[in-house]
C-alpha cells in the first residue's frame, strides 16, 4: 500500500470515528434520557433535549459548508470537532434542564460543522467510483450506530453515572482530531471572500424560527409556534433581500437552483420525511396493533438498517455502469414501494411483513442517497464543493424534522378523531405499549382506533414517498450522464 492510499485509509477511520459520534448520540441519549430527566427535574422540557440538538445542526450546517469552502475543510472539522467534545464534556456536567439544553444546542453547533464538511472531505479525495464504496461505510457506521446504541446506553446508565452517555465522545473525538491533524493535507488556495455575517445570522435564525413551530406543531398549534413561523417569514424574507445583493453570498442562488443540485436535493427531502415515518411509527404500530414484543418491532425496524448499507454497496459498485440517474430512479421507486407493504398492513399481519416494508424502504434509501449526494458534489468545482455537500445534508435534516412534524400531526388527528368517538388518551396509549392493552377497559377498541389512526399515518407516507418519482425523473440526463463519466 503506498504511503498516499495509507495516509487516506486513515483519514477514512477518522471521518467514520467523527460521523459515529453524531450518529450514536440520538440512541444513546433517547435510552438514557428518563433516567437523566428523573435527576434533572423539569419533564415538560424533555422534547427540547433532543429539538436542541437537531435546531442547530441544521441551521449552522449549511453556514459551516460555506467556510469550508473558503477557509478550508481542515480548520472546519478540527473546530466542529472541538465544539463537540467540549458540550459533550459540559452536557455531563448538567445541573438542571435548561443547562442540558443549553450544551445540547453547542453539540449541536459542532456536528453541523462535523457531518458536511466530513463528507466533503470524502469528495476531495476519492474519485466518484471509490466514493460511492466510503460512503457505503458512513452508511453502514449510521446503521451500526442505531443498534449499538441503545444497547450502549443500557449498559452504562445500569453501571456507570449517567454523564458518561456524553463524555464516551471525549476519546473517539480525540482519534478522530488527531488524525484528521495528522494525516488530512489540503492544497493552500489562496482565497479571499468576504464574510456573509449577515446572511449566515439571518439564516440561521431563520431555520431555528421554522424548526421551533414544527417542534411546537407536532403536539398543537399554539400561539408560540404561530409567532415563530411568523419569525421565519420575516427572516426568510429579509436572508433572500440579502443574498441577492451579497458579493459572496452564505447561500449562492446560483447553486441552489442549478438543476441536478436542486432536484437531488429535492428528492433526498421527500425521502427523509417518508424514512422518519417509518422509524418513528413502524416500531408503535408492531407493539400495539400487532401485539409484538418490542424486540419484535426493533427487528422489524432494523430491516431498514440492513437493506440501506446494502443498497449504498450496490450503488457504489454499478455507477459507472449505469449511471447515477438511473440509480436515483429505481431508489425512488423502491421506497414507496416499501411504504405500500406499510400500507397493506393489518391486525393480523405477520410481523415479516413489517420488516419486508422496511427493508425495501432502506434499501431504496440507500440507492437514492448516495446518487443523489455523488451527484450533488460533482456537480460544483472544488470551491463549492463543500455548500453543494451542505446543501444535501441541509435537505436530509430538514425533511426529517418536516417529516417528524407533519406525519405526528396526522397521527394525533387521527387519535383526537377516533372512530369509536373516544379520543386516545396518552395514558391509553402508554398502556398499549407497555402490554397492559388487554387489561384495559375498551382495550381492543383503543387498538383499534390506533390502527386506524397509524394507517392513516402510513398512507400519507406513502404520497410524500410517491411525490420522489417524478422529482428523480426531473434530473437532467445529460448532467446526469457527464457525472456518471466522472465518476467511472
Amino acid at each position: 500500500m503506498s504511503e498516499k492510499s495509507s495516509r487516506r485509509g486513515l483519514v477514512v477511520v477518522a471521518i467514520m470515528a467523527s460521523m459515529a459520534m453524531i450518529a450514536i448520540e440520538a440512541t444513546i441519549v433517547s435510552t438514557a434520557m428518563p433516567q437523566i430527566a428523573a435527576q434533572l427535574g423539569q419533564i415538560n422540557l424533555y422534547s427540547w433535549v433532543f429539538s436542541s440538538f437537531l435546531l442547530t445542526q441544521t441551521a449552522t450546517t449549511v453556514i459551516f459548508g460555506k467556510l469550508a469552502d473558503v477557509y478550508g475543510r481542515k480548520p472546519m472539522i478540527l473546530v466542529g470537532i472541538a465544539l463537540f467534545l467540549v458540550a459533550s464534556v459540559l452536557a455531563g456536567f448538567a445541573w438542571s434542564m435548561p443547562s442540558m439544553i443549553a450544551f445540547r444546542l453547542l453539540q449541536g453547533i459542532g456536528a453541523g460543522a462535523i457531518q458536511p464538511v466530513a463528507m466533503t472531505v470524502v469528495a476531495d479525495l476519492f474519485p466518484g467510483n471509490q466514493r460511492g464504496k466510503v460512503q457505503g461505510y458512513l452508511a453502514s457506521v449510521w446503521a451500526l450506530s442505531a443498534v449499538v446504541g441503545p444497547l450502549l446506553g443500557s449498559i452504562i446508565i445500569h453501571n456507570l453515572p449517567w454523564a458518561w452517555i456524553f463524555w464516551i465522545n471525549v476519546p473517539v473525538g480525540i482519534f478522530a482530531a488527531l488524525a484528521f491533524f495528522l494525516f488530512l493535507h489540503e492544497e493552500k488556495r489562496t482565497r479571499v471572500v468576504s464574510i456573509d455575517i449577515l446572511g449566515a445570522t439571518l439564516f440561521a435564525i431563520s431555520i431555528s424560527a421554522l424548526m421551533i413551530a414544527l417542534t411546537e406543531m407536532e403536539t398543537t398549534v399554539s400561539g408560540y409556534a404561530i409567532a415563530a413561523l411568523a419569525v421565519f417569514v420575516v427572516t426568510l424574507a429579509a436572508f433572500t433581500w440579502q443574498e441577492r445583493r451579497a458579493e459572496a453570498p452564505m447561500v449562492a442562488p446560483d447553486l441552489w437552483l442549478k438543476r441536478p443540485i436542486a432536484f437531488a436535493n429535492l428528492a433526498v427531502f421527500f425521502a427523509s420525511m417518508s424514512i422518519m415515518g417509518l422509524t418513528t411509527f413502524l416500531p408503535m404500530y408492531v407493539q400495539t396493533v400487532l401485539n409484538r414484543s418490542p424486540l419484535v418491532a426493533g427487528f422489524a425496524l432494523t430491516m431498514l438498517l440492513l437493506g440501506w448499507p446494502c443498497g449504498a454497496t450496490i450503488a457504489s459498485r454499478t455507477f459507472a455502469r449505469f449511471g447515477l440517474r438511473p440509480i436515483m430512479i429505481v431508489g425512488s421507486v423502491c421506497i414507496p414501494a416499501g411504504t405500500c407493504l406499510l400500507v397493506l398492513l393489518t391486525s393480523t399481519s405477520s410481523a415479516v411483513l413489517a420488516g419486508a416494508g422496511s427493508l425495501v424502504m432502506g434499501f431504496g434509501m440507500g440507492l437514492l442517497n448516495i446518487s443523489a449526494l455523488i451527484l450533488t458534489q460533482d456537480s460544483v468545482s472544488w470551491a463549492e464543493r463543500g455548500s453543494a455537500t451542505a446543501s444535501n445534508v441541509f435537505s436530509r435534516n430538514l425533511g426529517s424534522t418536516l417529516g417528524a412534524a407533519v406525519l405526528g400531526a396526522v397521527l394525533t388527528y387521527g387519535l383526537a378523531n377516533s372512530t369509536n368517538g373516544q379520543p386516545i388518551t396518552p395514558e391509553q396509549l402508554r398502556g398499549l405499549l407497555n402490554g397492559a392493552g388487554e387489561m384495559m377497559t375498551g382495550g381492543e377498541a383503543i387498538r383499534l382506533a390506533l390502527q386506524h389512526a397509524l394507517h392513516s399515518t402510513f398512507v400519507v407516507m406513502l404520497l410524500i414517498a410517491v411525490l420522489i418519482v417524478p422529482v428523480c425523473l426531473l434530473v437532467p440526463k445529460h448532467a446526469a450522464q457527464r457525472e456518471a463519466q466522472q465518476v467511472s
